[in-house]
Protein backbone atom coordinates (compact mmCIF):
# COMPACT_ATOMS: atom_id res chain seq x y z
CA UNK A 1 0.00 0.00 0.00
CA UNK A 2 1.31 3.42 -0.98
CA UNK A 3 0.27 6.70 0.63
CA UNK A 4 0.82 10.06 -1.09
CA UNK A 5 1.86 12.10 1.93
CA UNK A 6 2.86 15.73 2.20
CA UNK A 7 6.33 14.54 3.20
CA UNK A 8 6.71 13.30 -0.39
CA UNK A 9 5.47 16.49 -2.05
CA UNK A 10 8.43 18.02 -3.88
CA UNK A 11 6.94 21.45 -4.59
CA UNK A 12 5.10 22.34 -1.40
CA UNK A 13 7.36 25.16 -0.19
CA UNK A 14 5.65 28.57 0.02
CA UNK A 15 2.44 27.24 -1.53
CA UNK A 16 -1.13 27.98 -0.44
CA UNK A 17 -2.60 24.78 0.98
CA UNK A 18 -6.25 23.86 1.40
CA UNK A 19 -6.24 21.67 4.53
CA UNK A 20 -9.34 19.60 5.19
CA UNK A 21 -9.43 18.95 8.91
CA UNK A 22 -11.95 17.23 11.13
CA UNK A 23 -12.67 19.59 14.00
CA UNK A 24 -16.11 18.15 14.70
CA UNK A 25 -15.58 18.42 18.45
CA UNK A 26 -18.12 18.64 21.30
CA UNK A 27 -18.99 22.28 22.03
CA UNK A 28 -21.21 23.47 24.87
CA UNK A 29 -22.08 27.12 25.53
CA UNK A 30 -19.40 28.19 23.08
CA UNK A 31 -16.67 26.20 24.82
CA UNK A 32 -14.91 23.09 23.53
CA UNK A 33 -15.28 20.13 25.88
CA UNK A 34 -12.65 17.89 24.24
CA UNK A 35 -9.94 19.21 21.92
CA UNK A 36 -8.34 15.83 21.10
CA UNK A 37 -9.07 16.12 17.37
CA UNK A 38 -7.63 19.63 17.23
CA UNK A 39 -4.43 18.64 19.02
CA UNK A 40 -4.04 15.59 16.75
CA UNK A 41 -3.69 17.71 13.59
CA UNK A 42 -1.12 20.18 14.97
CA UNK A 43 1.88 18.25 13.55
CA UNK A 44 0.50 18.68 10.02
CA UNK A 45 -0.10 22.41 10.48
CA UNK A 46 3.38 22.92 11.93
CA UNK A 47 4.91 20.92 9.08
CA UNK A 48 3.22 23.19 6.53
CA UNK A 49 4.27 26.33 8.39
CA UNK A 50 7.89 25.16 8.47
CA UNK A 51 7.73 24.93 4.68
CA UNK A 52 6.50 28.50 4.41
CA UNK A 53 2.97 27.53 3.42
CA UNK A 54 -0.11 29.67 3.83
CA UNK A 55 -2.99 27.53 5.07
CA UNK A 56 -6.73 27.62 4.50
CA UNK A 57 -8.34 25.22 6.96
CA UNK A 58 -11.82 23.84 6.39
CA UNK A 59 -13.98 21.69 8.67
CA UNK A 60 -17.58 20.91 9.46
CA UNK A 61 -19.15 21.05 12.92
CA UNK A 62 -22.27 19.13 13.84
CA UNK A 63 -25.30 18.78 11.60
CA UNK A 64 -26.52 22.33 10.96
CA UNK A 65 -29.89 23.05 9.41
CA UNK A 66 -28.86 25.99 7.28
CA UNK A 67 -26.49 28.57 8.72
CA UNK A 68 -26.94 27.83 12.42
CA UNK A 69 -24.84 30.29 14.43
CA UNK A 70 -24.73 27.83 17.32
CA UNK A 71 -22.60 25.59 15.09
CA UNK A 72 -20.12 28.26 14.04
CA UNK A 73 -16.51 27.08 14.07
CA UNK A 74 -15.43 30.22 15.98
CA UNK A 75 -14.71 28.25 19.20
CA UNK A 76 -12.52 25.95 17.11
CA UNK A 77 -10.66 28.89 15.59
CA UNK A 78 -10.10 30.38 19.05
CA UNK A 79 -8.79 27.11 20.49
CA UNK A 80 -6.52 26.46 17.50
CA UNK A 81 -5.16 29.99 17.82
CA UNK A 82 -4.31 29.32 21.48
CA UNK A 83 -2.61 26.00 20.72
CA UNK A 84 -0.50 27.47 17.91
CA UNK A 85 0.03 30.83 19.62
CA UNK A 86 -0.87 32.37 16.29
CA UNK A 87 -3.63 34.63 15.02
CA UNK A 88 -6.18 32.73 12.96
CA UNK A 89 -8.90 34.57 11.11
CA UNK A 90 -12.37 33.07 10.72
CA UNK A 91 -13.71 33.65 7.21
CA UNK A 92 -17.51 33.92 7.15
CA UNK A 93 -19.51 33.69 3.91
CA UNK A 94 -16.40 32.76 1.96
CA UNK A 95 -18.62 31.63 -0.93
CA UNK A 96 -19.34 35.33 -1.56
CA UNK A 97 -15.74 36.55 -1.32
CA UNK A 98 -13.27 37.06 -4.11
CA UNK A 99 -9.98 35.22 -4.28
CA UNK A 100 -8.19 38.57 -3.99
CA UNK A 101 -9.93 39.24 -0.66
CA UNK A 102 -8.96 35.81 0.67
CA UNK A 103 -5.39 36.27 -0.51
CA UNK A 104 -5.16 39.63 1.24
CA UNK A 105 -6.34 38.01 4.47
CA UNK A 106 -3.81 35.19 4.02
CA UNK A 107 -0.97 37.64 3.52
CA UNK A 108 -1.81 39.20 6.88
CA UNK A 109 -2.52 36.05 8.89
CA UNK A 110 -0.88 32.99 7.21
CA UNK A 111 -3.76 30.82 8.46
CA UNK A 112 -7.46 31.21 7.71
CA UNK A 113 -10.26 28.91 8.84
CA UNK A 114 -13.46 28.80 6.81
CA UNK A 115 -16.85 28.89 8.48
CA UNK A 116 -18.67 25.55 8.86
CA UNK A 117 -18.58 23.74 5.50
CA UNK A 118 -22.04 22.29 6.09
CA UNK A 119 -23.56 25.75 6.04
CA UNK A 120 -23.44 25.18 2.26
CA UNK A 121 -25.60 22.48 0.64
CA UNK A 122 -22.86 21.92 -1.92
CA UNK A 123 -20.67 20.24 0.70
CA UNK A 124 -22.86 17.22 1.48
CA UNK A 125 -24.07 17.03 -2.14
CA UNK A 126 -20.46 16.64 -3.35
CA UNK A 127 -21.25 19.52 -5.71
CA UNK A 128 -18.56 20.11 -8.33
CA UNK A 129 -19.19 23.85 -8.47
CA UNK A 130 -18.70 24.14 -4.71
CA UNK A 131 -15.60 21.92 -4.91
CA UNK A 132 -14.13 24.17 -7.63
CA UNK A 133 -14.78 27.20 -5.42
CA UNK A 134 -12.84 25.59 -2.57
CA UNK A 135 -10.05 24.46 -4.89
CA UNK A 136 -9.68 27.96 -6.36
CA UNK A 137 -8.46 29.18 -2.98
CA UNK A 138 -5.26 27.11 -3.00
CA UNK A 139 -2.55 25.37 -5.01
CA UNK A 140 -2.38 22.10 -3.08
CA UNK A 141 -4.98 20.00 -1.27
CA UNK A 142 -4.20 18.09 1.93
CA UNK A 143 -6.68 15.70 3.50
CA UNK A 144 -6.07 15.24 7.22
CA UNK A 145 -9.71 14.46 8.02
CA UNK A 146 -9.76 10.67 8.23
CA UNK A 147 -13.00 10.82 10.24
CA UNK A 148 -14.98 12.04 7.20
CA UNK A 149 -13.04 10.24 4.49
CA UNK A 150 -15.85 7.69 4.14
CA UNK A 151 -18.18 10.55 3.09
CA UNK A 152 -18.73 11.56 -0.53
CA UNK A 153 -18.57 15.28 0.27
CA UNK A 154 -17.17 18.11 -1.81
CA UNK A 155 -14.27 18.96 0.52
CA UNK A 156 -13.03 15.36 0.71
CA UNK A 157 -14.05 13.88 -2.62
CA UNK A 158 -14.80 16.20 -5.57
CA UNK A 159 -12.12 18.75 -4.65
CA UNK A 160 -9.36 16.26 -5.51
CA UNK A 161 -10.26 16.58 -9.20
CA UNK A 162 -9.00 20.17 -9.22
CA UNK A 163 -5.82 20.17 -7.09
CA UNK A 164 -2.73 18.00 -6.50
CA UNK A 165 -3.77 15.99 -3.45
CA UNK A 166 -1.87 14.55 -0.50
CA UNK A 167 -2.49 12.91 2.86
CA UNK A 168 -1.68 14.87 6.00
CA UNK A 169 0.48 13.42 8.76
CA UNK A 170 -2.53 12.42 10.90
CA UNK A 171 -4.31 10.68 8.02
CA UNK A 172 -1.09 8.82 7.20
CA UNK A 173 -0.77 7.60 10.78
CA UNK A 174 -4.41 6.50 10.81
CA UNK A 175 -3.90 4.29 7.77
CA UNK A 176 -0.59 2.86 8.94
CA UNK A 177 -1.99 1.94 12.36
CA UNK A 178 -5.29 0.53 11.12
CA UNK A 179 -3.37 -1.62 8.65
CA UNK A 180 -1.84 -3.34 11.68
CA UNK A 181 -5.35 -4.51 12.51
CA UNK A 182 -5.93 -5.76 8.96
CA UNK A 183 -2.66 -7.72 9.20
CA UNK A 184 -2.41 -8.36 12.94
CA UNK A 185 0.21 -9.98 15.09
CA UNK A 186 -1.67 -13.01 16.39
CA UNK A 187 -3.56 -13.74 18.48
CA UNK A 188 -5.87 -10.76 17.95
CA UNK A 189 -8.81 -10.06 20.23
CA UNK A 190 -11.51 -7.60 19.18
CA UNK A 191 -13.90 -5.84 21.57
CA UNK A 192 -17.07 -4.47 19.96
CA UNK A 193 -19.88 -2.66 21.75
CA UNK A 194 -22.10 0.39 21.44
CA UNK A 195 -25.47 0.79 19.83
CA UNK A 196 -24.90 1.35 16.08
CA UNK A 197 -26.13 -2.15 15.47
CA UNK A 198 -26.26 -2.18 11.66
CA UNK A 199 -22.61 -1.21 11.24
CA UNK A 200 -21.28 -3.04 14.29
CA UNK A 201 -22.83 -6.38 13.40
CA UNK A 202 -20.98 -6.22 10.07
CA UNK A 203 -17.79 -5.38 11.95
CA UNK A 204 -18.22 -8.43 14.18
CA UNK A 205 -18.45 -10.60 11.07
CA UNK A 206 -15.37 -9.03 9.49
CA UNK A 207 -13.22 -9.09 12.65
CA UNK A 208 -14.19 -12.68 13.46
CA UNK A 209 -12.20 -13.77 10.38
CA UNK A 210 -9.00 -12.21 11.73
CA UNK A 211 -9.53 -12.50 15.48
CA UNK A 212 -8.91 -15.30 17.90
CA UNK A 213 -12.03 -14.06 19.70
CA UNK A 214 -14.52 -11.19 19.32
CA UNK A 215 -15.93 -9.94 22.64
CA UNK A 216 -19.38 -8.39 22.22
CA UNK A 217 -20.99 -5.97 24.67
CA UNK A 218 -23.26 -2.93 24.74
CA UNK A 219 -26.62 -2.75 23.00
CA UNK A 220 -25.11 -4.84 20.23
CA UNK A 221 -24.83 -7.83 22.59
CA UNK A 222 -28.59 -7.77 23.30
CA UNK A 223 -29.27 -8.86 19.72
CA UNK A 224 -26.87 -11.79 20.02
CA UNK A 225 -28.33 -12.78 23.39
CA UNK A 226 -31.84 -12.72 21.90
CA UNK A 227 -30.57 -14.76 18.94
CA UNK A 228 -29.69 -17.51 21.43
CA UNK A 229 -33.33 -17.43 22.67
CA UNK A 230 -32.59 -15.85 26.04
CA UNK A 231 -34.96 -13.31 27.57
CA UNK A 232 -33.79 -9.70 27.09
CA UNK A 233 -36.78 -7.96 28.67
CA UNK A 234 -37.10 -4.28 27.78
CA UNK A 235 -33.58 -4.13 26.36
CA UNK A 236 -32.99 -2.37 23.04
CA UNK A 237 -32.92 -4.83 20.14
CA UNK A 238 -33.73 -4.84 16.43
CA UNK A 239 -35.59 -7.95 15.16
CA UNK A 240 -33.84 -7.68 11.79
CA UNK A 241 -30.41 -7.87 13.39
CA UNK A 242 -31.46 -10.57 15.83
CA UNK A 243 -32.09 -12.73 12.76
CA UNK A 244 -28.71 -11.76 11.35
CA UNK A 245 -26.99 -12.51 14.66
CA UNK A 246 -28.32 -16.09 14.50
CA UNK A 247 -25.90 -16.68 11.62
CA UNK A 248 -22.96 -16.04 13.96
CA UNK A 249 -23.84 -18.75 16.49
CA UNK A 250 -20.99 -21.08 15.55
CA UNK A 251 -18.32 -18.41 15.18
CA UNK A 252 -15.63 -17.27 17.63
CA UNK A 253 -17.85 -14.71 19.33
CA UNK A 254 -17.94 -14.36 23.11
CA UNK A 255 -21.13 -12.94 24.63
CA UNK A 256 -21.83 -11.75 28.18
CA UNK A 257 -22.54 -14.54 30.66
CA UNK A 258 -23.98 -12.07 33.15
CA UNK A 259 -25.30 -8.52 32.91
CA UNK A 260 -26.33 -5.51 34.96
CA UNK A 261 -30.02 -4.67 34.65
CA UNK A 262 -32.24 -1.77 35.70
CA UNK A 263 -35.82 -0.69 35.20
CA UNK A 264 -34.79 1.81 32.53
CA UNK A 265 -31.81 3.94 31.42
CA UNK A 266 -32.38 6.38 34.28
CA UNK A 267 -32.30 3.66 36.94
CA UNK A 268 -30.44 4.57 40.13
CA UNK A 269 -29.76 0.95 41.06
CA UNK A 270 -28.13 -1.87 39.12
CA UNK A 271 -28.65 -5.57 39.71
CA UNK A 272 -26.30 -8.28 38.47
CA UNK A 273 -27.98 -11.27 36.85
CA UNK A 274 -26.84 -14.23 34.81
CA UNK A 275 -28.19 -14.28 31.27
CA UNK A 276 -30.70 -16.98 32.15
CA UNK A 277 -32.17 -14.89 35.01
CA UNK A 278 -33.18 -11.77 33.03
CA UNK A 279 -36.91 -11.05 33.33
CA UNK A 280 -39.39 -9.30 31.05
CA UNK A 281 -39.38 -6.15 33.21
CA UNK A 282 -35.57 -5.88 33.11
CA UNK A 283 -33.45 -3.73 30.80
CA UNK A 284 -29.89 -4.90 30.13
CA UNK A 285 -27.59 -1.88 30.54
CA UNK A 286 -24.07 -3.24 31.16
CA UNK A 287 -21.97 -6.38 31.27
CA UNK A 288 -21.73 -8.07 34.66
CA UNK A 289 -18.72 -8.86 36.92
CA UNK A 290 -18.22 -12.43 35.66
CA UNK A 291 -18.26 -11.17 32.07
CA UNK A 292 -15.70 -8.50 32.93
CA UNK A 293 -13.38 -11.23 34.21
CA UNK A 294 -14.05 -13.42 31.17
CA UNK A 295 -13.36 -10.57 28.71
CA UNK A 296 -10.27 -9.51 30.67
CA UNK A 297 -8.80 -13.02 30.49
CA UNK A 298 -9.03 -12.98 26.68
CA UNK A 299 -7.61 -9.46 26.35
CA UNK A 300 -4.60 -10.39 28.52
CA UNK A 301 -3.69 -13.16 26.05
CA UNK A 302 -3.80 -10.93 22.95
CA UNK A 303 -0.89 -9.57 20.93
CA UNK A 304 -3.20 -7.28 18.94
CA UNK A 305 -6.34 -5.73 20.40
CA UNK A 306 -8.94 -3.43 18.87
CA UNK A 307 -11.86 -1.82 20.71
CA UNK A 308 -14.83 0.09 19.36
CA UNK A 309 -17.92 0.84 21.42
CA UNK A 310 -18.74 0.96 25.16
CA UNK A 311 -19.80 -2.15 27.05
CA UNK A 312 -22.89 -0.56 28.54
CA UNK A 313 -24.95 2.58 28.99
CA UNK A 314 -21.97 4.46 30.42
CA UNK A 315 -23.82 7.81 30.52
CA UNK A 316 -25.38 6.49 33.74
CA UNK A 317 -22.76 5.96 36.45
CA UNK A 318 -24.56 2.80 37.58
CA UNK A 319 -23.80 1.16 34.24
CA UNK A 320 -20.31 2.35 33.34
CA UNK A 321 -18.36 -0.31 35.26
CA UNK A 322 -18.01 -2.69 32.32
CA UNK A 323 -16.60 0.04 30.08
CA UNK A 324 -14.21 1.36 32.74
CA UNK A 325 -12.97 -2.14 33.58
CA UNK A 326 -12.41 -2.87 29.89
CA UNK A 327 -10.46 0.39 29.56
CA UNK A 328 -8.25 -0.62 32.47
CA UNK A 329 -7.34 -4.08 31.17
CA UNK A 330 -7.04 -2.82 27.59
CA UNK A 331 -4.48 -0.17 28.55
CA UNK A 332 -2.58 -2.57 30.80
CA UNK A 333 -1.96 -4.79 27.77
CA UNK A 334 -1.55 -2.08 25.14
CA UNK A 335 1.73 -0.17 24.60
CA UNK A 336 3.57 -3.21 25.90
CA UNK A 337 2.95 -6.86 25.13
CA UNK A 338 0.18 -6.00 22.64
CA UNK A 339 -0.56 -3.39 20.00
CA UNK A 340 -3.86 -1.69 20.84
CA UNK A 341 -6.18 0.47 18.74
CA UNK A 342 -9.30 2.26 19.98
CA UNK A 343 -11.94 4.10 17.96
CA UNK A 344 -15.37 5.68 18.35
CA UNK A 345 -16.26 8.86 20.23
CA UNK A 346 -17.90 7.09 23.18
CA UNK A 347 -14.96 4.74 23.63
CA UNK A 348 -12.46 7.59 23.46
CA UNK A 349 -14.59 9.55 25.95
CA UNK A 350 -14.49 6.58 28.33
CA UNK A 351 -10.70 6.39 28.10
CA UNK A 352 -10.48 10.13 28.75
CA UNK A 353 -12.79 9.79 31.73
CA UNK A 354 -10.63 6.99 33.10
CA UNK A 355 -7.50 9.07 32.31
CA UNK A 356 -6.07 6.11 30.41
CA UNK A 357 -5.97 7.45 26.85
CA UNK A 358 -2.16 7.69 26.90
CA UNK A 359 -2.00 3.96 27.53
CA UNK A 360 -3.22 3.07 24.04
CA UNK A 361 -0.94 2.69 21.02
CA UNK A 362 -3.35 4.38 18.63
CA UNK A 363 -6.57 6.30 19.30
CA UNK A 364 -8.36 6.77 16.00
CA UNK A 365 -10.04 10.11 15.32
CA UNK A 366 -12.61 8.31 13.18
CA UNK A 367 -15.57 6.31 14.45
CA UNK A 368 -17.61 5.52 11.35
CA UNK A 369 -14.55 5.99 9.14
CA UNK A 370 -12.56 3.49 11.19
CA UNK A 371 -15.36 0.96 10.81
CA UNK A 372 -15.62 1.60 7.06
CA UNK A 373 -11.88 1.16 6.60
CA UNK A 374 -11.73 -2.08 8.60
CA UNK A 375 -14.75 -3.39 6.67
CA UNK A 376 -13.01 -2.66 3.37
CA UNK A 377 -15.74 -0.27 2.22
CA UNK A 378 -15.16 2.47 -0.32
CA UNK A 379 -13.54 5.60 1.12
CA UNK A 380 -14.07 8.52 -1.31
CA UNK A 381 -11.71 10.76 0.67
CA UNK A 382 -8.83 8.32 0.21
CA UNK A 383 -9.24 7.74 -3.52
CA UNK A 384 -6.17 8.95 -5.37
CA UNK A 385 -4.27 9.42 -2.10
CA UNK A 386 -4.08 5.81 -0.94
CA UNK A 387 -3.14 3.16 -3.48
Amino acid sequence: MKIKTIRQAKKINNKTVFLRADFNVPVKDGKIKDDYKIVAILPTIRFLLRHGCKIIIATHLGKPNGQDKKLSVKPVADRLSQLLDKKIKLVDKYWCRSIDELQADLNKNNILILENLRFCDGEKNNDKKFARLLASMAQIYVNDAFAVSHRRHASVSAIKKYLPSYAGLLLTEEIENLNKILKPKKPMVSVVGGNKIETKIKLVGSLSKKSFMVLVGGTLANNFIAAHDFEVGKSVINPTYVKLAKKFKDKNIILPIDVLVGKDKDATEAQAKSISQVKKEDMILDIGPRTIKLFSDYIRKANTIVWNGPMGYSENKCFKHGTMATAQVFTSRSRGPAFGVVGGSETVAALNQAKMIDGVDWVSTGGGAMLSYLLGEKMPGLKGIIK
